[in-house]
């Protein structure tokens, strides 16, 4: 995962159902095909803009070299499935793009296609490849002990791999360093200091994003992206304030955005600090050389086109047609990225860019409507979904 994406996990279990007590609840579908899939409307038909699907043919084709490799694990597609499109795509005018996709896309709606979506953008902060007077958060690499417990030293996460930790002094294996360790002082030695920022609020949110740029007084700017992860699960402190009754509405309360947590943590400092180390997982970094920062399928993630997803319920490399309450969201995407908050069918984490105009966007990004994906023509038929 190469962003963590989804400024919704700052607010996440804000929306989730409550159940009646003793009530059952079925079992969520573990991907796609087993939440169901049905034909949606013909490509034509939709409102894409000649602009819009210009973005969307460059991203489905810079991404066509991952798709053609990788797994679905959503159930719904096969490498195969992609190869015309792809071939395609390399020659194809992105002037005549909507005619591309008419061509060798039909659109498909998972479940109900009822969607949710919420934005996330690329911080610009204040940081410095050297520790200079004023810069004195560190951003950090990965740490030379952080590691995957060998067979046998621990249980085994629910996707079957091995936790990640570090070994003691006896060989003993363990759970690795906390926020509030690391911020105490216990990477010394252990980790490397790949930047010095000057706000520990923003090297936060950084984290949250899981890259960005780090523009230093010369007016020098280092692109850092996601190396790896402590180990210990995300806590949202949005949705600890909403708890608390610090978010909301009325008077005293915070809005329920990423700038209304910003002020809270900033007009009160102390309680700010604390409710920051709440959140146990703490994100390393390592420098980026692109033009942009990297997402999970392993290629750079544009503004206005590309989306996270779950791979479970949407083949990464896939297109994706949003019609949302919120328009500026409307039109075709690509999804390239995942999120720790991005999990089941129809959940959408656009991408926005950088600067502020992005970061106002995508802080305050909830959208609802309705989502098709793009699929590769001949697969509803193939899966027996006709």
């Amino acid at each position: 995962m190469a962003l963590m994406g989804a400024l919704a996990v700052l607010l996440a279990s804000c929306a989730g159902r409550m159940e009646a007590p003793g009530s059952v609840t079925a079992p969520a579908p573990t991907n796609a095909l087993a939440a169901g899939v049905r034909p949606g409307p013909a490509f034509a038909s939709l409102p894409v803009g000649a602009m819009d699907a210009g973005a969307a043919l460059a991203g489905f084709a810079e991404s066509c070299p991952k798709l053609l490799v990788r797994e679905d694990v959503s159930g719904l597609t096969r490498a195969e499935d992609w190869q015309s499109a792809c071939a395609a795509s390399a020659t194809w005018s992105q002037g005549d793009a909507s005619r591309f996709f008419a061509t060798y896309f039909e659109t498909v709606r998972v479940g109900e296609g009822a969607a949710f979506a919420t934005g996330y953008y690329e911080p610009d902060i204040a940081g410095s490849r050297d520790h200079i007077p004023g810069y004195d958060v560190p951003v950090y690499g990965m740490p030379d002990d952080l590691v995957r417990a060998r067979d046998g030293d621990a249980e085994r996460l629910d996707n079957g791999r091995m936790p990640v930790g570090r070994y003691d002094e006896d060989g003993h294996f363990t759970r690795y360093y906390d926020r509030a360790a690391i911020e105490d002082g216990a990477l010394e030695g252990r980790a490397p200091i790949i930047a010095w920022a000057r706000d520990p609020v923003e090297v936060f949110f950084l984290q949250v994003q899981g890259s960005g740029m780090l523009r230093a007084p010369d007016g020098k700017v280092m692109r850092i992206g996601y190396a790896g992860q402590n180990g210990h699960g995300y806590t949202a402190i949005g949705s600890l304030m909403r708890q608390r009754g610090l978010l909301g509405d009325g008077p005293g309360q915070y809005a329920a955005s990423m700038q209304g947590i910003m002020q809270y943590i900033r007009e009160n400092p102390q309680e700010g600090a604390a409710l920051m180390r709440e959140n146990r997982s703490f994100v390393f970094f390592r420098e980026l050389t692109g033009d942009g920062p990297v997402g999970a399928l392993g290629v750079t993630v544009r503004a206005h086109a590309s989306v996270a997803t779950d791979p479970k319920f949407v083949p990464l490399g896939a297109p994706v047609f949003l019609d949302l309450d919120r328009h500026e969201a409307d039109g075709l995407w690509v999804a390239q990225d995942t999120g720790g908050a991005i999990k089941g069918a129809n959940r959408f984490d656009t991408f926005w860019g950088n600067g502020e105009e992005a970061r106002a966007t995508a802080g305050d990004m909830t959208g609802r409507g309705n989502a098709l994906l793009l699929l590769p023509k001949g697969t509803l038929a193939r899966l027996g979904a006709l």
